[in-house]
C-alpha cells in the first residue's frame, strides 16, 4: 500500500464480487492477472452458493438450444432480446463442460450422461444439477478450489466496495473499506479494467431468499457513477420460500414442483390449475401472485410433496429437508408452509453482448447486470447460465491488457470473522435498513400501484435525508430502491415480474426495455 495516497494497484483486471459470475470470469482470465474483492470468505456470502436448481442447458437427447431460447423468450413476457437468448443458450454446453472440467460433480446416470431435471416453463428436462438441490453450493466449492490454486488470481477477503473510481470519464477502479471499518479513509484500488459482479438486490425486501449482503450495492454504485440502468422494475419473487422466522427465508426449490409437488391452501384446496394451464409449473410471476393473493385473502399456502416424494425428499432434496427440519417441519409427514419472497433481479446495469456497461472501463456480469436475457421474468435456472456465459465473454473482451504473472497478497487486508459478523449485523438490523426493507415490501412488492410507488419514492428520499448514519453503503441501497420504484411508476402496464393493480394488462407500447439513470429517477420523486 502506498502510505501517501492510500492507493493499491490491481496489476490487471479488478473484479468486484466473488460469486459464480466473478470467480468464473477470474478463471477465464487466467493466466492474465486478476484481483477479486470479496466482503466475506469465498462462498459464504454469494447468492450463487444458495442456488438449488442448477444450470439450464439443452444437453439432453431431442433438446436444442433454439428450444431453450424459445422457452426463455416465452417466460420473459415479450421483452427478451432474441439474439441474446439464442447466443447464450448456444454457449450453454461449452460452459457446462468448463464447470465439469473444474470439478463440479454434476448428477449423472449409469452411462455417464447428465441426469437432467425439469423446472417451470421449460419444455424439456434440461436442468443440470447436483444431488437434487445442491448445485449452487457444489459449483461454488469446485470453482473456489480452482481459484485457490491459480497463482494469477489474487483474492482479497474482508473488503467491501463503496464507490467506483473515475478519471477523465473512465472507470479506473473502486473505493473500498475493510468490512466493519466505517471510519478510516477509503482505499482506492486502481485497475485498467473493472468488472462489477457483486450481485442483485433481493435483500432490499423484508422477505427474501438472498444472503444479507445482497442489497443493491452493485447497481447503486454504478448508477451513482452515471451508468444507465435497464429494467430495474422487474423483480422476481420466488413463490415458494419456506415460511419460517428466518431472515433470509430458506428456499423450497422449484424442482420440487417439477417432480409433481402441488400448492394447496389451508382448506386443502389446490388453486393453480384454475389459474394457468401449466398449474404449479406456470411461470414464476404467475405462481407468486397466486400465492400472494391467497395469503392476502387470509389463507395460508403449502407446498405438498408428500404424495410424489414421501420419504424420498430426505435423500433427493437434502437441502430443503434440512431447512424444514431445522424449522420444526417434517416434510415427510407435513405440507411445507410457503410464501413469495424477493429472489432475483432481472434488471441491473445495462450491458451489451460483451458485458460492457455504458461507462468506459467497466464491465458487469451476473445478477448485477441486465443483459436482455431474462426480459420481464427469468426462466428457471437461467441465472447461473447467464453468469458463466458472460463471465467467459468478459474475459475474452478484456483480453490481454496485462502479461501473465503471479500476484502477491495485498498487505494489511484480511478477513476478521468477529468484525465481519458485527458489520453484517449492523447491515441487517439498523432501523434505517429495516425501514427501507419495509417500504420496498409494502409498496414496491409483488403488486404495485401509482399511489404506493409515489409514496415509496417519497419515503426513500426521506430516509436518505434523515436516517442516522447515512453511509455510502446505505446510499447504494437507497439508490437501487429508488431506481426500482421509479421505473415501476414509469411502466404503466403489467408484464412478468412487474404487476400494477392500476394497469393490470400488458400494453403493446411497453414491449421494450426500460432504460433509466439515477438523475431521471430522482426527478420522479414527489
Amino acid at each position: 500500500m502506498n502510505s501517501f495516497d492510500n492507493t493499491l494497484y490491481a496489476d490487471g483486471t479488478l473484479i468486484i464480487g466473488a460469486g459464480l459470475a466473478g470467480l468464473f470470469t477470474a478463471l477465464k482470465m487466467s493466466p492474465r492477472p486478476v484481483t477479486v474483492l470479496s466482503p466475506k470468505p469465498l462462498g459464504s456470502g454469494a447468492s450463487s452458493a444458495w442456488a438449488q436448481g442448477g444450470v439450464a442447458a439443452a444437453i439432453g437427447e431431442g433438446d436444442s438450444s433454439h428450444a431453450h431460447a424459445q422457452d426463455t423468450e416465452m417466460a420473459g413476457a415479450g421483452i427478451v432480446d432474441h439474439g441474446i437468448a439464442e447466443s447464450v443458450t448456444a454457449e450453454a454446453v461449452a460452459r457446462i463442460e468448463d464447470l465439469a472440467r473444474w470439478g463440479t460433480p454434476f448428477d449423472r446416470d449409469d452411462f455417464g450422461n447428465f441426469a437432467l431435471g425439469r423446472e417451470a416453463a421449460h419444455s424439456a428436462n434440461r436442468i443440470v444439477k447436483v444431488e437434487g438441490d445442491r448445485a449452487g453450493w457444489a459449483i461454488m466449492q469446485a470453482i473456489i478450489a480452482q481459484v485457490r490454486k491459480t497463482p494469477t488470481i489474487r483474492v482479497v477477503e474482508g473488503i467491501t466496495a463503496l464507490s467506483l473510481a473515475r478519471e477523465n470519464g473512465r472507470v479506473v477502479g473502486v473505493y473500498c473499506r475493510r468490512l466493519g471499518d466505517r471510519y478510516s479513509e477509503p482505499i482506492h484500488i486502481r485497475a485498467r479494467a473493472t468488472v462489477l459482479a457483486a450481485g442483485g438486490l433481493g435483500g432490499l425486501y423484508a422477505v427474501t431468499t438472498n444472503p444479507p449482503g445482497v442489497r443493491g450495492h452493485a447497481m447503486g454504485m454504478a448508477a451513482r457513477a452515471g451508468a444507465i440502468i435497464a429494467d430495474p422494475e422487474f423483480v422476481q419473487f420466488h413463490p415458494t420460500a419456506i415460511l419460517t422466522n428466518a431472515d433470509p427465508a430458506p428456499l423450497a426449490t422449484e424442482a420440487l414442483r417439477g417432480e409433481g409437488a402441488i400448492l394447496v391452501n389451508d382448506l386443502g384446496e389446490r388453486f393453480m390449475p384454475a389459474i394457468h394451464p401449466d398449474a404449479e409449473l406456470a411461470p414464476r410471476d404467475i405462481v407468486a401472485r397466486a400465492n400472494f393473493r391467497q395469503i392476502k385473502a387470509g389463507r395460508k399456502v403449502f407446498l405438498d410433496t408428500r404424495k410424489v416424494l414421501g420419504a424420498d425428499i430426505l435423500t433427493r432434496f437434502p437441502t430443503v429437508s434440512k431447512y424444514c427440519l431445522d424449522a420444526g417441519i417434517d416434510p415427510v409427514k407435513d405440507a411445507i408452509p410457503v410464501t413469495p419472497a424477493a429472489h432475483f433481479h432481472m434488471g441491473g446495469v445495462k450491458v451489451d453482448e460483451r458485458g460492457r456497461t455504458t461507462l468506459p472501463g467497466l464491465w458487469a456480469c451476473g445478477e448485477a447486470s441486465c443483459t436482455g436475457l431474462h426480459g420481464a421474468n427469468r426462466l428457471a435456472s437461467n441465472s447461473l447460465l447467464e453468469a458463466v456465459v458472460y463471465g467467459a465473454r468478459i474475459a475474452e473482451d478484456i483480453g490481454g491488457l496485462e502479461a501473465a504473472h503471479d500476484l502477491a497478497p495485498f498487505k494489511g487486508i484480511f478477513w476478521d470473522e468477529a468484525e465481519g459478523n458485527r458489520a453484517e449485523d449492523v447491515l441487517r438490523n439498523t432501523v434505517a435498513v429495516q425501514d427501507l426493507r419495509r417500504i420496498m415490501s409494502d409498496l414496491v412488492g409483488v403488486e404495485r400501484d401509482a399511489e404506493g410507488l409515489r409514496k415509496a419514492l417519497g419515503e426513500i428520499a426521506h430516509l436518505e435525508a434523515h436516517a442516522e448514519q447515512v453511509t455510502t453503503a446505505y446510499l447504494n441501497m437507497t439508490t437501487s430502491a429508488t431506481l426500482v420504484a421509479a421505473a415501476a411508476l414509469k411502466r404503466t402496464e403489467s408484464r412478468g415480474g412487474h404487476f400494477r393493480l392500476d394497469y393490470p394488462k400488458a400494453a403493446p407500447s411497453w414491449e421494450r426495455h426500460t432504460e433509466i439513470t439515477l438523475e431521471e429517477a430522482h426527478a420522479m420523486r414527489p
